[in-house]
């Protein structure tokens, strides 16, 4: 796919899922955050560059752990995205629309370059890493949390369901970074040294099908391929992906495995 349609692609495509992403999501990631952010080994007064910032939920946190004296550029492709981060009026944070295989900042800028859950939609995620490389101050340190292996993810099977419909085109390599070594090869060739990878299983709990289905049709990476169904189709594919996660069943909701690959690397 070309990179330009694909970047296209994720920046519509998180445009549509914003209004969803957050209350279908935050509880499920947050562990996954925790584990980057202890990682990223926040202090106060610390300079921080994020991609992929997505409505600021690791921004937020990171606020607080910087303090006043610290400074954040939160970036995403999405404006939407970048707007709900803008509207939680953090007095240490700036935003930005930029992609994370360009950023928009001079060499050795920052102290820690964070990205949470991003690079799997990257359509270079090498790059990406490189960028994160470059805008790092020497003993400067990044961090990138990215979903695990296919296999170890059970709501993998929402991306043929929706492809056999309509091609999304959305991350035809998505869970490429969450394979063994994967994330851990591209800090290596980007640069980073004492590179660590941290790969941790957990449970996304759901407490209905409709709030499953709003997260993982209508909030994430797939959110632009299906506002082009019509409501037979939609229904099609909400009975096919409810069938495909079955097993995970809990009385009225769900509990489905999901994995999360967090690397850390310095420069």
């Amino acid at each position: 796919m070309d990179p330009r349609l694909q970047i296209r692609v994720q920046r519509y495509g998180w445009d549509a899922a914003v209004s969803h992403y957050q209350d279908g999501w935050q509880a499920s990631l947050l562990p996954a955050q925790r584990t980057l952010l202890e990682m990223a080994d926040l202090a106060p007064g610390l300079k921080i560059i994020e991609t992929a910032c997505g409505t600021g939920l690791v921004t937020r946190m990171m606020s607080e752990a910087v303090g006043p004296g610290g400074r954040i550029l939160a970036t995403d492709l999405s404006q939407k995205m970048v707007d709900a981060t803008e509207a939680l009026g953090l007095g240490n944070t700036v935003t930005a629309r930029m992609g994370a295989e360009a950023l928009d900042a001079g060499d050795g800028e920052f102290d820690r370059a964070v990205c949470a859950l991003g690079l799997m939609y990257s359509p270079d995620p090498s790059a990406a890493v490189v960028e994160m490389y470059r805008v790092l101050r020497p003993g400067g340190k990044a961090v990138a949390t990215v979903w695990g292996e296919r296999r170890n993810c059970g709501w993998a099977d929402v991306f043929p369901i929706v492809d056999r419909r309509v091609q999304s085109e959305v991350c035809p390599m998505f869970f490429a970074t969450g394979a063994p070594g994967g994330l851990m090869r591209d800090f290596e060739q980007a640069g980073f040294e004492d590179i660590s990878e941290h790969r941790q299983s957990e449970v996304l709990e759901f407490a209905s099908a409709r709030d499953l289905l709003d997260a993982v049709l209508l909030g994430g990476p797939v959110a632009l391929a299906v506002k082009r169904f019509d409501e037979a189709t939609m229904g099609e594919v909400c009975d096919e992906f409810l069938e495909s996660v079955s097993d995970f069943r809990d009385g009225a909701g769900y509990r489905i495995p999901g994995e999360f690959v967090t690397v850390s690397g310095q420069r």
